[in-house]
């Protein structure tokens, strides 16, 4: 399936790389990530232990960084993770380093990329964990006209919106899939998948979903929660 957008030039993980976070499951993801030979930037999610994981990253292919400078683009990797929590929250001096990172390239198009939603999915049971803190996030993206898109993972679906002329986007789950606008957890019977992104010289992003052809028997579709 990933040979469809390769070459690549980097993969971004988006969080929850671990469901029970250990060292050898960390192994195991850096082993099968690697094998595609493109860089991995490695986000912190809820399910993550964020100091295991970044002392485990050695800057090789799979990284733990705060920006990157790639392709006349900025990346900006933030940590929505709150420790012990599933939600969300952006402590000041967080913001404040986003701030500086995006004052630093204010002519470079740039993909702000964070494991938690910072908008409602309209499923209630996700929403309890979604950023907290919202309108002070969004108050630092406005005064920054250069970013064209804002990434998540961790809602495990599909999602596509626009604010401000900013694209927020959200990624499926290489695992199970949540049911869109569900009260309660639900299990959507839709196969993993990933989403690609093609950013343009002149700010630009093209993007879409690939999924898997059938949801593999692994996958516990019987699942109460995650």
């Amino acid at each position: 399936m990933a040979h469809r957008h390769l070459p690549a030039d980097l993969v971004l993980a988006t969080g929850d790389l671990a469901h029970t976070p250990a060292p050898a499951t960390y192994a195991r993801f850096f082993s099968l990530l690697g094998g595609l030979g493109l860089p991995v930037y490695c986000l912190s999610g809820n399910h993550d232990e964020g100091q295991m994981l970044s002392t485990l990253t050695d800057g090789g292919l799979c990284r733990f960084e705060t920006h990157l400078h790639h392709g006349g683009w900025h990346f900006v990797f933030l940590d929505s993770t709150i420790p012990g929590s599933e939600g969300a929250h952006f402590p000041p001096e967080r913001l404040q380093e986003l701030d500086s990172l995006l004052s630093g390239a204010p002519d470079t198009h740039t993909l702000v990329c964070m494991h938690h939603q910072p908008v409602a999915m309209g499923s209630r049971w996700l929403d309890t964990m979604a950023l907290d803190n919202p309108d002070e996030f969004f108050a630092v993206i406005d005064r920054h006209p250069q970013i064209r898109g804002i990434l998540w993972g961790h809602v495990h679906q599909e999602f596509t919106e626009t604010r401000n002329g900013v694209q927020l986007i959200s990624t499926p789950s290489t695992c199970i899939q949540f049911m869109p606008n569900s009260s309660d957890f639900a299990v959507d019977m839709v196969s993993p998948g990933y989403r690609w992104l093609l950013l343009h010289p002149d700010g630009r992003i093209e993007t879409g979903v690939e999924r898997l052809a059938a949801i593999p028997g692994t996958i516990d579709q019987t699942a109460s929660g995650y």
